[in-house]
């Protein structure tokens, strides 16, 4: 019926035809709606042209309103006689109505400025009613391996706050940088933000850019960024990755790494891609220094009244033991806490973490590899590896982010064939990801109740600026979202064929909003990148 995504719920006409805004439409906005009110004039009044000023009785408004009796994210809107309505079990609720009304609008209502002083802004006789199917509907970026500016962060907060997604996960730290102001450690800023050179494609390229590559967000710049995500309904969830993915810190100070096997003095950030075996020391000296960073990360990003503002991602991803086997500290350290071997060397490291946030009222999320060696008490999963680590963690009564490589990194390509631009991984379409489930059927209905939600991932390797990462994320991030909040069908079951005739309308909101999106028909030409070798791999990716 109308060209909305995510798809609603229910949609029914009230009356055949339209009306239509215009220069007298005032917004009424009720107590808990203020938010919502400033955030339409300033995007939809912006590229409309139209005041919407206060309401003073008149009939042709905009009411916005908190209805209790509706789900907390979800809405209605009814566009019929006048007033106008759009309600929400909550402010979110009414945002995201107010999300909906803006794509009803068209795709010129994306715009910053009006086009013509005479367009119409028509709508159709429809009611809405809308609600999630998960909770946590995120999005994680990746800006320690390619640097994005703050503008940046903030313009992706605004796209997912048009598709009705909730989590922003920023990756911060990994080898290849340290993107956010600890005080208390400047060098995290003044060393390990900054890289001298980065490879040009994937790791086995022979290509190098050859200039020094970095950044990293002030400690008001991250508080600008959480609370602009706020005013969209976004809670921003960092990762501060440990014990591996840490060379830029070590770098920076080489007392964290394994100072009995390697001389971290040596060690600077890292400019080319894959998993450095430069891990953190398990050592009371590393404890305390990383307590300090969490301090100031706590004190950036608090916990409020939003349902997950109390996570903290600490990575435990991908960790090389080849050090802590030859580290007689660490062996020491094994020995001491009555402890089998390196795996669980590493379970209680982020165990202790874990302890060290829930004292202070927080929780830990973590890679699935968290699970190894015995998974720490409290403690929530992304499950990236597939689904089976999200299973285990699931059956085990822990709560679980599902974002399965095979389905939702957008890192790895859209198409197959030469065209693609720096080919990584299996080839996911645009269709793969609408027919992405993230809940598997092996779950029963009590275990299911842990899958918070579903994440999609943006590794940033190959994704040198913000047109790259645009080109990688878009359009499939829409049919994600989808996914994310739609009550969708069995996967086979889905209309594909609907979803394409309403992202006919979405390319010219993409459009609109400038977003460098990869056409359905492939690449154009200043999109590609011959010649840079990236890594594809061929067939169907495991269903595991």
């Amino acid at each position: 019926m109308v060209e909305v995504i995510p798809a609603p719920a229910r949609c029914s006409w009230n009356a055949a035809g339209y009306t239509s805004l215009d220069s007298e439409t005032a917004l009424e906005a009720r107590p808990g709606t203020e938010g919502v009110a400033r955030w339409l004039r300033a995007t939809v009044g912006a590229a409309s042209g139209l005041p919407f000023p206060e309401a003073d009785g008149r009939d042709n408004r905009i009411v916005l309103s908190i209805e209790p009796g509706l789900p907390p994210e979800g809405y209605r809107v009814v566009i019929d006689e006048y007033p106008f309505r759009i309600q929400g079990g909550s402010a979110a609720g009414v945002f995201y109505g107010a999300q909906t009304l803006r794509q009803l609008l068209g795709p010129d209502a994306f715009r910053r400025a009006p086009l013509r002083p005479d367009q119409d802004w028509d709508l159709p006789r429809i009611t809405v009613d809308d609600s999630p199917r998960f909770r946590w509907r995120g999005l994680m970026l990746d800006v320690a391996r390619h640097f994005m500016p703050k503008e940046g962060v903030l313009r992706y907060l605004d796209l997912m706050a048009a598709h009705k997604l909730n989590v922003f996960h920023f990756h911060l730290t990994d080898d290849q940088g340290w993107r956010i102001e600890i005080k208390r450690y400047p060098k995290l800023t003044e060393a390990a933000s900054w890289r001298a050179r980065t490879k040009f494609g994937h790791r086995a390229s022979p290509l190098w850019e050859e200039k020094p590559h970095g950044g990293y967000y002030t400690q008001d710049d991250i508080r600008e960024i959480v609370a602009y995500a706020g005013e969209r309904h976004i809670t921003v969830v960092p990762e501060i990755d440990v014990p591996g993915h840490s060379q830029a810190a070590i770098a920076a100070y080489p007392e964290l790494g394994n100072t009995d096997v390697v001389d971290t003095t040596a060690l600077t950030v890292w400019d080319t891609w894959g998993i450095s075996s430069n891990v953190l020391a398990p050592t009371d000296t590393t404890l305390r220094f990383y307590e300090g960073v969490f301090e100031e990360v706590l004190e950036l990003f608090p916990a409020d009244a939003a349902e997950f503002s109390a996570f903290v991602h600490v990575g435990g991803d991908e960790c090389r033991k080849e050090q802590w086997s030859e580290s007689v500290a660490a062996k020491t350290r094994i020995t001491d806490l009555g402890l089998a071997d390196e795996d669980e060397l590493q379970s209680w490291f982020i165990g202790h973490f874990d302890r060290w946030l829930a004292e202070r009222g927080r929780r830990l999320i973590g890679w699935d590899e968290i699970l190894e060696g015995g998974l720490a008490p409290g403690a929530a999963v992304s499950s990236w590896r597939g689904y089976g680590g999200g299973v285990a963690a699931a059956q085990a009564g822990h709560d679980v982010v599902m974002c399965p490589e095979q389905y939702v990194y957008l890192d790895h390509r859209q198409a197959p064939g030469e065209d693609e631009p720096v080919p990584i991984g299996f080839v996911r379409t645009l269709e793969d990801v609408y027919r992405f489930e993230p809940v598997p059927p092996r779950l029963t209905p009590e275990e299911a109740r842990h899958v918070l939600g579903t994440q999609a991932n943006v590794w940033t390797e190959v994704m040198e600026d913000a047109a790259r990462v645009d080109y990688q994320t878009f359009p499939r991030l829409a049919a994600f979202a989808e996914v994310a909040w739609s009550r969708l069908p069995a996967p086979q079951e889905r209309d594909y064929a609907d979803f394409e005739r309403r992202m006919a309308a979405h390319y010219r909101r993409l459009d609109a909003l400038g977003v460098a999106y990869r056409p359905p028909t492939g690449p154009r030409p200043w999109q590609r990148r011959p010649g840079v070798l990236g890594r594809p791999i061929e067939g169907p990716p495991p269903n595991r």
